[in-house]
C-alpha cells in the first residue's frame, strides 16, 4: 500500500487517522486525502502536515459522488488502496433533510467502488468505515457480534447498512479485495460540536443549557478515536479481505451519566466561579424519533485475530478530550466562522 486514498480525511475519524499514520504507524506511502468540505470538513484538522511531510500527504477537494473527478483521482495519483470515511454522520440531521444521507452514503460509496473495480488492477484494498447503528438497538444484555442481523433505525444508519451491502456485493461479485470495520460511538480531538461530547463541553464553558434526549438513559459504547484509527489500521494491514470487523471500547456509559462526568471533569479544570455547579445547566428535551436505547460491541473477533484492544479508558480518554477542547479555542473558532451550527435541541419541524 504505497498510495492510499482516504475519502473525508477533513473529518473527526478521517483526520486523526491520517495524523495517526503520518506521526505514529509503520505506514511509509503516501497519503491523498479526498474531502469535498461541507460543513464538518476542516483543513485545521490537518494543518502543517504537508510541510512536516513533504510528497506524503496531498489533498483533494472534491465530491466522492463526482465520478470524473474520482476516476482522476484514482489515475493521476496511483491509488492501489481505499480508506473511506466520508459519510454524512449525524442522526438528528438524517432525520431532518434525509437526501444528503443517501446521495453520499450510498451513492457515493458505489461510485468509489465502481473505479475501485476499474482499477482492480492496481487496487490492493478498500477498507470500509462503518458504524454500530446499523445493527439497531439492543437490550440491556448482550452485544453485536459480526453476524448480528442488520435492523437500522434512521436514515442514517439505513444509508450506513446500504453501504455496508454494497461494498460485500462487490467482493462477492468482483472480487474486489475489501474489509470493513463497525465502530461504537468515537470521541477525542477535532470532533465537530453538533456530537454529544463536544457540544456539552463548549455549552457548559459557555453557561449555556446541557440538553439530553429523554430521560438520558440511553446507553453507549464509547472509543477514543486514537483507538479506533489503531484499530482501522491493524485491520488494513492484516485483517481477513472480504471480513467485517466489530470495534468496540468496552465502555459502556449512560448519555446522563456521560454528561455528569463531562460536568464533574469541568469543575477541576475550569471552575466557573460563581458558585453555580456545572450540572444544573442539564436539561432535558424531547427525545428523538426512533431512539435506539442500547449498543455494545463484541470486538472479540479482532482481538483473537490480530490482536487489537482499546488502551484507553473512557476516564482517561474523556479527560484528554475535555482538555483538549479547552486548550484549543482557535480551532473552536475557526470552526464557528464557517458554516457551524450547534444543534442544541432535537430540530424536527
Amino acid at each position: 500500500m504505497r498510495n492510499m486514498l482516504v475519502t473525508g480525511g477533513c473529518g473527526f475519524i478521517g483526520s486523526n487517522f491520517v495524523r495517526y499514520l503520518l506521526e505514529e504507524s509503520d505506514f511509509t506511502g503516501r497519503i491523498v486525502n479526498v474531502d469535498k468540505l461541507t460543513y464538518a470538513g476542516n483543513p485545521e484538522n490537518l494543518a502543517g502536515l504537508e510541510e512536516r511531510f513533504p510528497g506524503r500527504y496531498v489533498f483533494e477537494q472534491g465530491d466522492i459522488c463526482d465520478g470524473p473527478f474520482i476516476e482522476s483521482v484514482f489515475s493521476d495519483h496511483g491509488i492501489d488502496c481505499v480508506c473511506h470515511f466520508a459519510a454524512e454522520s449525524h442522526v438528528d440531521r438524517s432525520i431532518v433533510a434525509p437526501d444528503a444521507f443517501i446521495r453520499t452514503n450510498i451513492v457515493g460509496t458505489f461510485t468509489l467502488l465502481e473505479q475501485a473495480r476499474a482499477h482492480s488492477g492496481q487496487v490492493r484494498l478498500f477498507h470500509h468505515i462503518s458504524t454500530d447503528e446499523v445493527y439497531g438497538s439492543l437490550g440491556r444484555e448482550g452485544a453485536f457480534t459480526e453476524s448480528t442481523p442488520y435492523c437500522p433505525s434512521s436514515p442514517y444508519s439505513a444509508s450506513k447498512a446500504s453501504s455496508d451491502h454494497l461494498v460485500r456485493a462487490y467482493h462477492t461479485t468482483y472480487g474486489l479485495p475489501v474489509t470493513l470495520s463497525n465502530c461504537s460511538n468515537n470521541y477525542g480531538p477535532y470532533q465537530f460540536p453538533e456530537k454529544l461530547i463536544p457540544l456539552m463541553v463548549l455549552n457548559a464553558c459557555e453557561g449555556r443549557p446541557l440538553p439530553i434526549y429523554g430521560d438520558g438513559r440511553q446507553v453507549r459504547d464509547w472509543l477514543y478515536v486514537r483507538d479506533h484509527c489503531r484499530a482501522i489500521w491493524a485491520i488494513m494491514k492484516e485483517g481477513r479481505r472480504g471480513a467485517t470487523y466489530n470495534i468496540g471500547g468496552n465502555q459502556e456509559m449512560k448519555n446522563l451519566a456521560l454528561v455528569e462526568r463531562i460536568c464533574d471533569i469541568l469543575e477541576e479544570e475550569r471552575p466557573q466561579g460563581n458558585g453555580v455547579p456545572y450540572r444544573s445547566l442539564i436539561r432535558f428535551v424531547k427525545d428523538r424519533p426512533g431512539h435506539d436505547l442500547r449498543y455494545a460491541m463484541d470486538f472479540t473477533r479482532l482481538r483473537t485475530e490480530l490482536g487489537w484492544g482499546p488502551e484507553e479508558s473512557l476516564d482517561t480518554g474523556l479527560r484528554k478530550t475535555v482538555r483538549w477542547y479547552l486548550e484549543h479555542s482557535n480551532w473552536i473558532h475557526c470552526v464557528r466562522s464557517g458554516e457551524y451550527r450547534r444543534w442544541v435541541s432535537a430540530q424536527y419541524g
